[in-house]
């Protein structure tokens, strides 16, 4: 076994580096060294699982290609088991392919690198998976992220991205818990294949002093992926309720402690629920599409939230491509009309989205080296590395 050690500063943070290919080893730890990081090393799958149990450390660079174990099955044992599944994982490579990183983020990784890399892109890559995960450390057992999505008007696909959202987190070892805040027009249940699920009207129906971890698990669905969801039904006198205020923050302040992240579907436009919800969103997603009638009303309801949002920087607006269009606005464009950067462009395939809808399944987990997929799964990782702490000082994950 090859051991790395950095002489000096006991408090420096550790990294585990596994690789079958000594020369790997020692110019890797030996670049890291330099940045003041404390090394050690594995050469195997099973020693680096042992080594991963025995020494805790902050940060795991692992090798794709090995030949008692590959690193695919490294990392998902690594995230099964209780003692090691926070730990970071950078994948480390010499494969390219789009479906060969897919799948390091299905096992669990938390980013991924491909050989050979330059030094400096490896020292920021560690460094910011590092201090992400030091200002998240003191409350990562106890509150997760919420991410809220909300459409600018009716039919642009802000369920669609929810659903994804979530699913892909799911895809990447995470635990999330997937919410339908509308009672009475909640389409994420027909989506996914339950029929009359009303889960959040009954949970919201009850007193604050009832609402609690055991009445929501008892509420929540789950999917055949194993994504778990707190669902509304179709049922509009459930839309007919006013629900208080007191009693949502409660549901939202309980799921926090059941899941990482929670990912809320917020329906489309600004109401004085959605409005008040919203503002409890870690991460907001705005999703449009490039119509001018579409864009002239995300760029109001920015106007609304903004002041509300401690971090405008965690307001994301999405761009939903379905079809070709024959005079699209540019980037630019879209962007000054909505007077907000855009952070992804998401386009979905009317067919592939049928297919997945009518198999009941996120096309994330249906086809997940589509275009589309691809584009939900990275915006899904984008949002999981710009997760800071909120106002207040607490930090989520």
């Amino acid at each position: 076994m090859l051991t790395v050690n950095l002489d000096g500063d006991n408090m420096a943070e550790k990294i585990l580096v596994v690789d079958d290919d000594l020369d790997s080893l020692k110019l890797i730890g030996l670049m890291l060294q330099r940045n003041g990081y404390d090394v050690i090393a594995a050469n195997a799958g099973n020693q680096a699982i042992a080594k991963a149990v025995s020494d805790r450390p902050d940060l795991i660079i692992l090798d794709v290609m090995m030949p008692d174990m590959n690193g695919y099955e490294v990392c998902r044992r690594l995230r099964k088991n209780p003692e090691t599944k926070a730990i970071p994982i950078i994948m480390f490579t010499a494969k390219t392919l789009i479906d060969d990183k897919v799948a390091g983020f299905e096992a669990g990784a938390d980013d991924y690198l491909t050989k050979p890399t330059h030094p400096a892109e490896l020292a920021s890559r560690v460094k910011a998976i590092l201090g992400r995960n030091n200002t998240q450390r003191p409350v990562a057992l106890n509150r997760g992220t919420t991410i809220g999505v909300l459409g600018a008007k009716g039919g642009v696909g802000a369920t669609t991205i929810a659903m994804n959202i979530a699913a892909a987190r799911l895809m990447a070892g995470d635990n999330p818990i997937l919410a339908d805040f509308r009672p009475g027009a909640g389409s994420l249940g027909l989506t996914l294949g339950f029929n009359n699920a009303r889960g959040m009207a009954n949970v919201l129906s009850k007193s604050v002093e009832e609402i609690h971890s055991r009445l929501i698990e008892s509420e929540l669905a789950t999917h055949s992926s194993g994504l778990r969801v707190l669902l509304s039904s179709t049922r509009p006198l459930e839309s007919y309720h006013n629900y208080p205020l007191e009693s949502e923050l409660a549901v939202i302040d309980t799921l926090r402690t059941m899941g990482r992240p929670l990912v809320f579907d917020l329906g489309s436009g600004l109401s004085q629920q959605v409005t008040r919800l919203q503002a409890e969103m870690d991460h907001l997603i705005v999703v449009v599409d490039s119509s001018t009638i579409t864009l002239t009303m995300a760029r109001e309801i920015m106007a609304e939230i903004e002041p509300t949002r401690p971090e405008p920087s965690n307001i994301h607006v999405v761009v939903v491509n379905r079809a070709a269009s024959s005079n699209p606005p540019s980037w630019s464009e879209v962007e000054q009309m909505v007077g907000h950067e855009i952070r992804a462009i998401v386009s979905l395939a009317s067919e592939l989205m049928y297919q997945a809808t009518y198999a009941h399944t996120p096309v994330v987990l249906y086809q997940p080296t589509a275009i589309a997929s691809s584009q939900i799964i990275k915006l899904s990782e984008d949002i999981h590395l710009r997760v800071r702490a909120p106002v207040g000082g607490e930090s989520a994950t």
